[in-house]
């Protein structure tokens, strides 16, 4: 199939894909902590914002961007931790926002499982992570993403300030690994967090 055939194709399933996405992601964002049994529970939303510029994994952007979301974070049941407190826990990280470039913007929505580092349940952590986005429009001005599905890489800190609510930074990679082609292009974004915590740190 030649490029002509396959932008047609991929546009008619960015179209699909996207009331799927924006379904899961908000139903993540949305459930209460009480309704997650055992180790699944909500631990934190927030909102984060932040700018394209200086590149970390990928080449440099042919455009400007920003990006803008809503995040919730899950505990999921693997953990080990120290008589510290501290120790290595998984997490789950669902995200629903807007990428804005070239004058254009467009839904960006991902799904990344985490590996952090610190306190049982606390905002402070230090966490990494690989997973997956869905975006709306892969065309912004000379940059070209390639297609609806991308990679995502991102670590990222946390840290504490007032009761339950937090700031971090986060970097957050994303691209199509090349599977459209290698004319494509990704972005690096480094981000500012405000969280919102829904439980003092536990024991572990």
């Amino acid at each position: 199939m030649d490029r002509q055939g396959i932008e047609p194709w991929t546009e008619r399933r960015t179209t699909d894909a996207i009331p799927v996405a924006a379904t899961l992601l908000v139903l993540l964002l949305v459930t209460p902590a009480s309704t997650l049994a055992g180790d699944y529970r909500l631990l934190n939303v927030g909102v984060r914002g932040g700018v394209s510029g200086l590149p970390v994994f990928g080449k440099h952007e042919h455009e400007h961007f920003q990006q803008y979301d809503l995040f919730a974070t899950a505990s999921l049941p693997c953990s080990r931790y120290w008589e510290s407190g501290w120790g290595l826990s998984t997490r789950l990280m669902g995200t629903a926002g807007a990428l804005t470039g070239a004058g254009e913007t467009g839904f960006v929505g991902s799904i990344v499982p985490l590996l952090a580092l610190g306190p049982k349940d606390s905002i402070l952590a230090l966490d990494a992570g690989v997973g997956a986005a869905l975006i709306s429009r892969y065309k912004y001005g000379d940059q070209n993403f390639g297609g609806v599905f991308e990679f995502v890489l991102t670590f990222g800190l946390r840290v504490p300030v007032y009761r339950g609510l937090g700031v971090g930074y986060r970097m957050a990679h994303m691209s199509d690994g090349t599977i459209y082609g290698s004319h494509s292009r990704g972005v690096d974004v480094h981000m500012l967090e405000l969280t919102y915590n829904f439980a003092e740190p536990t024991a572990p």
